[in-house]
């Protein structure tokens, strides 16, 4: 016996935020899925699925990012699940792959959500002082069926700040253990594939348009976590991170990324370079590089690998 999952029985829910990509990529979206719903412009990571859920009309629902394009092909998947998964609590996850540095993992994936658990959870904006784990990420207080399948693209260089911002949340994100901040000794201990991917992200992408700040937001990023005291849960604000871009001086940009470089490699000791793989060396590591296979199996996430 089994129990069959169709993709196109479920309601997809576009959420952006100020993407500047958003309607060229939902449009991409409806000409794929003309059913697909938008929930825009809502402040915080979970007041928005819940505006999703609260959208949707299915028991269960699937969201698309705002900086991600799906392939034609998701929209046929089946899968037939053994009969005793229970996937009341459970969110299926699939990979998408980054435009910027070729890494396919959990994060920007696509996802299809039990409605009325989105509605029950507390995390980011939401999640109670006593929940640090909650605080900037749903994985650690959420359970995922991992799929191997890679369905998007995510496309998140349209702007020097987009890329940035994206770099610059990874850089954070992936230095944390359980969504909380180690010490030196806990950040040399973190999962392999986090530790791994983090030093992708800060090294690759000079290949694509604004890659580069992609790796300088991921360095800066990973700097003000780890080696200073700046407050990490400010990661989940896009208002916060828009001002701090706005208040940034973004000459000598490239100068300023080797500078990140040195100060990590110094001060964390790990193995990056000072200077970041050049255009001709990161499409040739994409080109090579095999992302890790994922676990399929229900479980709490190291980062939703």
């Amino acid at each position: 016996m089994s129990n069959t999952f169709r993709v196109v029985d479920y309601d997809i829910i576009y959420l952006s935020y100020d993407e500047p990509n958003a309607e060229k990529n939902f449009a991409d979206l409806v000409s794929k899925c003309p059913w697909a719903e938008h929930v825009s412009g809502v402040k915080g990571s979970d007041s928005a699925h819940k505006a999703a859920a609260e959208k949707s009309t299915t028991d269960r629902f699937i969201t698309v990012d705002a900086d991600n394009i799906i392939n034609d092909d998701f929209l046929n998947q089946v899968i037939d699940f053994d009969e005793n998964t229970d996937l009341t609590n459970k969110v299926i996850s699939w990979t998408a792959k980054n435009i910027i540095n070729g890494l396919s993992y959990g994060n920007g994936g696509l996802k299809c959500w039990p409605k009325q658990h989105v509605l029950n959870m507390r995390t980011h904006e939401n999640a109670p002082s006593d929940n640090p784990h909650a605080q900037v990420d749903f994985c650690w207080d959420t359970q995922y069926i991992q799929m191997n399948g890679t369905f998007s693209t995510i496309h998140n260089n349209a702007t020097p700040q987009q890329a940035w911002r994206a770099g610059f949340r990874e850089g954070v994100k992936m230095a944390l253990d359980q969504g909380v901040r180690p010490d030196y000794e806990g950040f040399k201990r973190n999962h392999w594939k986090n530790l791994h991917r983090l030093y992708i992200w800060l090294m690759v992408g000079a290949d694509v348009e604004n890659g580069r700040w992609a790796i300088h937001g991921a360095r800066e990023g990973l700097y003000k976590t780890m080696c200073t005291d700046w407050d990490y849960i400010n990661v989940r604000d896009f208002e916060y991170l828009n001002d701090y871009w706005s208040n940034k001086d973004i000459a000598d940009m490239e100068e300023q990324t080797e500078e990140l470089g040195a100060k990590l490699i110094h001060e964390l000791d790990i193995p990056i370079a000072e200077e970041c793989l050049n255009a001709q060396q990161s499409a040739f590591f994409k080109s090579v590089y095999q992302n890790p296979v994922r676990d399929n199996s229900t479980k709490f996430l190291d980062r939703e690998n």
